[in-house]
């Protein structure tokens, strides 16, 4: 097949456009290249198992359109090839894990389809074994396959059974809630008397707010847009979202809830609001996370990604007592960054991106939105009986005056190499200039921390992931300071004829 397979990786998971409808996207990740897909990952994961004589993968969607029909493809290629197929039809991303290690299922494979919260034409696949989800290499490997082609059927057809595993899986979150929050007046319903309004974006995370919360007593009656519509007609499903966290803002004062919930598309990522519609996301969101944590395991280290504040690693280092480890961005890389220092005798129970990937070494590691906001209900719901929210955990975090991201395109062919040029140059700048200071221990791209002309704050320059962009974060504790220093910037870039600076000039 005359096709670029590695066009569809995208760090560890794989993306393509599946539907058409946007001008300028053609079609790469139809039902014909996801059933090679399944072929190659039936193969990869016999590898994997070679003694095992029957290999058994779950397989879920989120609510985009294509899902049903990807997902009948890869079925059959999996079919076809003789594996025991679990059909879990819709489901979250942190579900279809734990597939691989809830008995009786013990799949040796999961593969959810879904794309996070790209567009409704795009669609991917994200997957796992037992020991978590798959590494780049992993994803490299299963493309290579799949672009030989040379992978046969079993001559054996396997088998497919349907499994409605959302609601195994809402099961132990609800059993989970009963046990933590051991209420003596009422253990099968703790939740009774709070309103909590869950916003699923239309995704696949309706389930939470009638197989979970609602069971444990809770009213759910304000939540919006729990029906799966891979149109998202309302809003992106994304607690990145200005204009989804707007909505669950608003949602939650209008019905004067007690909290407020929201899911990406398939549910690996989450942000809370708080009794009076203020965002828990970001930053507030680790802060918040960390003071969980580090109530069970005291002084443990909190991996997060670079953008993270100097207010949150304050509130780490000297409020909680524990200690801040901050990172690269990608939710894989400080999970992989928590897992290390852990083997290494170093204690590590969280690893959380400010994107609201947010992984718990109680949970296998796994990042999964639900278990979060499901240690926060928890956590809720016993501060509730000393008269306390949840925000009484983060009361002494400082929040910057200021805080912006510009995206910084890059025109050069080779970007990476063009990105990694401007920001070693500003690195160079940053160490002799005066009331700039390169920060230490920086494991991305170039901090710096300013203190000068009455302003006072930071940035970070770092290259994107996977985009030709660099994206430049400053944040200030003084009004204008992020004004001030993007006008520093401003002329150090223009000496860089490959970078569209439209954000920085239009700010």
């Amino acid at each position: 097949m005359d096709f670029n397979w590695k066009q569809l990786q995208n760090g560890s998971d794989i993306r393509g456009v599946a539907l058409t409808g946007i001008a300028g996207q053609e079609v790469n990740l139809d039902t014909n290249i996801v059933a090679q897909l399944g072929k190659a990952f039936y193969h990869w994961i016999k590898q994997k198992n070679s003694d095992t004589k029957t290999i058994k993968v779950a397989v879920g969607m989120d609510s985009r359109l294509s899902g049903p029909d990807l997902k009948a493809a890869f079925i059959e290629a999996l079919v076809n090839s003789g594996a025991e197929v679990l059909d879990c039809d819709m489901a979250s991303t942190p579900a279809m894990f734990m597939t691989t290690v809830t008995e009786p299922y013990l799949a040796h494979g999961a593969v959810m389809l879904t794309a996070s919260h790209l567009p409704f034409n795009r669609n991917g696949l994200k997957f796992f074994t037992p020991q978590g989800g798959l590494e780049k290499q992993d994803i490299a490997d299963i493309l290579a396959i799949a672009e030989v082609g040379n992978t046969t059927d079993s001559g054996k057809k396997g088998t497919l059974s349907e499994v409605d595993f959302i609601d195994v899986y809402s099961k132990l979150l609800v059993e989970k809630i009963r046990k933590e929050v051991n209420s003596k007046e009422n253990y099968d319903k703790p939740l009774t008397g709070f309103k909590l309004t869950v916003d699923a974006g239309n995704g696949a995370g309706g389930f939470y707010a009638h197989r979970v919360l609602e069971v444990l007593g809770a009213n759910v009656s304000s939540s919006q847009f729990l029906e799966p519509d891979g149109r998202f007609p309302n809003h992106v499903p994304n607690p990145e979202d200005g204009i989804a966290m707007k909505s669950i803002c608003d949602a939650v004062k209008a019905n004067n809830s007690d909290l407020g919930i929201i899911f990406d598309t398939d549910v690996d990522r989450a942000a809370i609001v708080d009794e009076k519609g203020n965002p828990i996301n970001r930053n507030e969101l680790v802060a918040l996370s960390a003071a969980i944590v580090n109530e069970e395991h005291p002084g443990a280290t909190v991996v997060t990604d670079s953008i993270t504040s100097d207010g949150l690693a304050w509130f780490i280092n000297e409020e909680l007592k524990a200690r801040h480890h901050r990172f690269k961005r990608g939710y894989k890389n400080v999970i992989n960054e928590a897992i290390r220092l852990n083997e290494q005798g170093e204690e590590s129970w969280l690893a959380i991106e400010t994107s609201g990937h947010a992984a718990l070494k109680e949970n296998y590691f796994l990042d999964d939105g639900a278990y979060l906001v499901t240690k926060c209900i928890i956590k809720m719901a016993q501060l509730k009986t000393d008269g306390k929210s949840l925000t009484s955990l983060i009361e002494k975090l400082p929040v910057p005056a200021e805080s912006k991201e510009f995206r910084i395109n890059i025109k050069a062919a080779d970007f990476k190499a063009y990105g990694e040029k401007v920001i070693s140059e500003l690195g160079h700048l940053a160490a002799s200039r005066n009331g700039w200071e390169l920060a230490p221990n920086n494991y991305e791209g170039v901090r710096v921390s300013i203190s000068t002309n009455g302003t006072k704050g930071w940035f970070l320059l770092r290259l994107s992931l996977h985009d030709p962009v660099i994206p430049l974060n400053i944040e200030s504790d003084n009004e204008g300071g992020v004004e001030q220093i993007a006008c520093q910037l401003l002329s150090f870039f223009e000496n860089f004829s490959e970078l569209d600076l439209q954000s920085l000039i239009n700010r």
